[in-house]
């Protein structure tokens, strides 16, 4: 990185933001108090909460949010006159899955092969790090140049609509000029991306009964109906035989003409098995962040060890859809329970129930905070022009808050390219990508301030 007075700032601060992160991390803040305490939660909220007051942030507050959780809000004013800029990122974090398949224990920050692992190091706890990172460049040179709005989130991993529903009733809180969303990432370590869409989301739970009991195999099996397999049934419905996502009156034919995903690369860095092949049809770009996508997240249904001889009376499942910039996730989630309900065989009883949603999202990319971003991007990364990528992911705030404050301009940035394996096992961040966007976000913060 070209010497300048931040940068050499943030690589300074380097050591602090390891053991700041390594205290983060700590906290088992998976906002699913059925498996994890709520005391974890609220632990990392007041972490969160003593940086910033640490850091000279006024009307530092826990806001109680409609889903139980908390998010943290706090406000360092700038010069008079200044733009305002909101910052996002949020502290809860994925369950860590198989704790065995883990190298080393996901809630304690590890360092190996130059990476730091650990549950949130990239999604989404160094995106809290990475603001702090960048503040404290900008005071330790010149000041910060603009008001700055903080929202860390408690909940975004679960999609319960707690920040967003407490945005909509003090929808004055988090107006901004601009708002940098630190919960994305480069297309890949080292190429400076800003992302400009995300799909959406919509989680459903659907339950298919076909018998009052469960019935022995050998005596009623080849007439009873077996819920389970009626469940397999509708599952396979949503795809066609090349896998792609295939649900009635659901379009499945957008294009994608921004950057490009090599398909040698994608199977790489999603790890896929040799002789598997890749689901879907079009460009990878296309399949990932333009297109449909379903997915059978979980399946209630009797275990291999333990199994009896048995027809099974009920079964359920969880399915999502990522919805693709264009379409209304709502439209969709009627489509998909119109779907499963016309797809259920043999007469079976089906119910469907919604648990999770989220609108997709589409940024303007002509606007001068994007100048300003790519400005600084080609700083804090030389040689580099700036990105623009779709995610297919889904960050359900970015629409409450474009619905809310339609004139303002939001980027989103973050640490969690594909080599951090972000919601997988062994999740991690790399400490050059977390220096690099943390000074980033300072120059963008500088640019901004005079664009």
């Amino acid at each position: 990185m070209s010497s300048n007075p931040v940068a050499e700032t943030v690589a300074s601060l380097m050591p602090r933001a390891r053991a700041e992160l390594t205290e983060l991390v700590a906290f088992k803040s998976v906002a699913d108090f059925e498996q994890f305490p709520k005391s974890e939660s609220e632990a990392a909220a007041n972490w969160v909460a003593d940086a910033l007051r640490a850091e000279g942030f006024q009307d530092v507050a826990l806001l109680d949010t409609p889903d139980g959780t908390q998010s943290v809000y706090g406000f360092l004013p700038g010069p008079e006159g200044a733009k305002t800029v909101l910052l996002y990122a949020h502290y809860d974090v994925q369950p860590p899955l198989d704790e065995s398949r883990w190298v080393t224990p996901p809630f304690e920050l590890t360092e190996r092969d130059g990476r730091w692992y650990g549950r949130g190091a990239a999604d989404c706890k160094g995106g809290i790090v990475m603001h702090l990172l960048a503040l404290r460049a900008l005071k330790a040179n010149g000041g910060v140049p603009v008001n700055v709005k903080v929202i860390a989130e408690g909940s975004e991993e679960m999609a319960t609509g707690g920040l967003q529903r407490y945005a909509e009733e003090h929808p004055e809180l988090l107006a901004a000029d601009t708002i940098v969303i630190g919960d994305a990432g480069n297309f890949r370590a080292g190429l400076p991306t800003v992302t400009s869409t995300l799909r959406g989301m919509t989680m459903l739970r659907v339950k298919v009964d076909t018998l009052e009991g469960n019935l022995h195999s050998g005596q009623f099996g080849g007439a009873a109906p077996d819920a389970l397999g009626a469940l397999i049934r509708v599952l396979d419905s949503l795809r066609a035989e090349d896998g792609s996502t295939t649900i009635d009156g659901l379009t499945d034919e957008a294009s994608w003409d921004g950057l490009q995903y090599d398909e040698e690369q994608f199977r790489t860095d999603a790890k896929v098995l040799d002789g598997v092949r890749l689901i879907g049809s079009g460009t990878v770009a296309e399949r990932i962040w333009a297109r449909p996508a379903v997915t059978v997240l979980g399946i209630d249904c009797p275990p291999v060890v333990g199994a009896t001889l048995s027809v099974q009376a009920s079964a359920r499942a969880v399915v999502s859809l990522r919805v693709p910039p264009g379409v209304d996730a709502t439209a969709a989630t009627k489509l998909l329970e119109a779907h499963l309900t016309a797809h259920t065989p043999w007469g079976a009883r089906v119910s469907v129930e919604q648990t999770g949603q989220g609108q997709p999202f589409r940024a303007d990319t002509a606007s001068p905070a994007y100048a300003a971003m790519a400005e600084a991007m080609a700083v804090a990364y030389p040689g580099q022009e700036m990105q623009y990528a779709g995610q297919g992911g889904s960050i359900p705030l970015c629409n409450t808050l474009a619905s809310l404050y339609p004139r303002a301009e939001i980027l989103l940035i973050g640490l969690s390219e594909p080599e951090a394996q972000i919601h997988a096992v062994n999740e991690s961040v790399s400490p050059e990508e977390l220096e690099r966007l943390s000074v980033t976000e300072a120059l963008f913060l500088r640019n901004y301030a005079t664009s």
